[in-house]
């Protein structure tokens, strides 16, 4: 499959067309527009290539259902402790910054570039993206962060500085999709610890239909305090 040349119109291929590692295109820019439209088609950028964006659509996908989230026995102790606090919304900045800095086992480096973060934190200002908190001690013991296309909620990253905070995050986060309605999270490229928690690679054709079901939705767009 050929990798395209994203134009500088708000424009993207069709996301089956993507090579066999789910590479779709490069170029275009991180505008909101051009992010938001990305999300609604289940494309998302992932690295930069000197500056330039690469999109992508990885066939399968994986996904996780909120009512398949998977709790092992030591994370359930360790939530029913509640020596932590979960917020959402609060610490957007810290958490992205969180994400892009923190050392990350078998990775020499992150892909969430300073353009990355000012383009997240303006969707962040307009109410499409969002971060959850959670403190220990007083301080951020690590989060997550994503976009909300309609009832459709796509993870970007996470990180933890104390054992099991990302954890911690992501349980919570599913607890308020699931009320909220969404069927879906959108876990982008697979890994062990996903799955470990209950996410599942699902055929690419399969979610862009799920996608396209609930992008259009309201939502819940606007701080989730």
């Amino acid at each position: 499959m050929p990798v395209f040349r994203i134009p500088d119109d708000l424009l993207f291929p069709d996301p089956e067309l993507a090579d066999e590692d789910g590479l779709l295109g490069v170029g275009g820019d991180l505008s909101t527009d051009r992010l938001l439209l990305a999300y609604r088609n289940g494309i998302f950028p992932w690295h930069e290539d000197e500056g330039v964006p690469l999109w992508w659509s990885p066939d399968p996908r994986c996904v996780l259902f909120p009512e398949k989230l998977k709790v092992s026995q030591s994370l359930g102790r360790r939530l029913r402790k509640c020596d932590y606090e979960v917020t959402f919304d609060r610490k957007f900045g810290e958490v992205i910054g969180g994400c892009a800095s923190v050392p990350r086992k078998g990775q020499g480096g992150t892909w969430i570039s300073g353009a990355f973060v000012k383009a997240y934190t303006r969707l962040h200002a307009l109410g499409y993206a969002h971060s959850v908190e959670v403190m220990m001690d007083g301080e951020l013991a690590g989060g997550l962060y994503g976009v909300a296309t309609g009832t459709v909620f796509c993870g970007e990253s996470m990180f933890s500085l104390r054992p099991d905070a990302s954890k911690i995050a992501l349980v919570h986060l599913v607890e308020r999709l699931k009320g909220w309605g969404f069927p879906l999270i959108d876990c982008q490229m697979t890994n062990p610890y996903l799955l470990s928690m209950g996410a599942e690679e699902i055929p690419r054709k399969l979610f862009l239909k799920c996608l396209h079901e609930n992008a259009g939705k309201p939502g819940h767009r606007g701080p989730w305090e």
